[in-house]
């Protein structure tokens, strides 16, 4: 298998699920220009017709999109991880919990990279803060979101958690979403994706 990446993008979520699993999995960095190639000089568009990360082609040729999917799939290579619950309640809210995190954080953050007028900008980090407070209640006074243990809803609040550090969206009334943060942060294969993708530790 072979996960197309792009240093700091979502596609971070998989690359550490990945070595959560410890899954032989090679990575493409693709360069995002005019064009967009992979490592290997193939137009991506021809990978993935969206021409977004993450995207990971099978050992069959399939190819594989959208984070809520594709970290399902990669933890199901390596179920006695136990990083997605296939049972009970656990599961929905699972489900749950990644479908927030792609609709309301994700997708709200999306906007930030295009740097938007202070205006635009100052209403997008409001309705942010408001989202991450949600996270914060989703949290509770658990470890991980779905409780002692970590799971791909975790990998993909990382990224978004990481990515309300890099564009300095206050937290300091989310003690416990910080705290949350740090925790993710030490991880081992959280360190590992964050240097192959030569991405500081925040």
């Amino acid at each position: 298998m072979k996960l197309f990446y792009s240093p700091g993008a979502c596609s971070l979520a998989p690359h550490i699920v990945i070595r959560e699993a410890a899954l032989d999995v090679a990575l493409d960095k693709i360069t995002f220009g005019k064009e967009r190639t992979t490592e290997d000089g193939r137009d991506f568009f021809s990978i993935n017709p969206q021409g977004s990360v993450p995207a990971l082609e099978l050992d069959d040729g399939e190819v594989l999109t959208e984070n809520a999917a594709l970290l399902q799939f990669l933890a199901a290579q390596a179920p006695e991880k136990g990083l997605a619950p296939q049972e009970g309640m656990s599961r929905w809210r699972l489900l749950e919990t990644l479908n927030f995190i792609a609709t309301e954080l994700h997708k709200g953050f999306s906007p930030l990279f295009h740097k938007p007028s202070p205006e635009a900008r100052a209403a997008l980090v409001e309705r942010l803060q408001n989202r991450l407070a949600l996270l914060q209640s989703k949290l509770g006074n658990k470890r991980y979101l779905l409780g002692d243990a970590f799971t791909i809803a975790d990998a993909y609040a990382f990224v978004v958690l990481r990515w309300a550090h890099a564009f300095q969206i206050d937290l300091s009334g989310l003690p416990e979403l910080k705290r949350y943060f740090q925790r993710l942060t030490a991880r081992p294969a959280v360190q590992q994706a964050l240097t192959e993708e030569g991405l500081p530790s925040p």
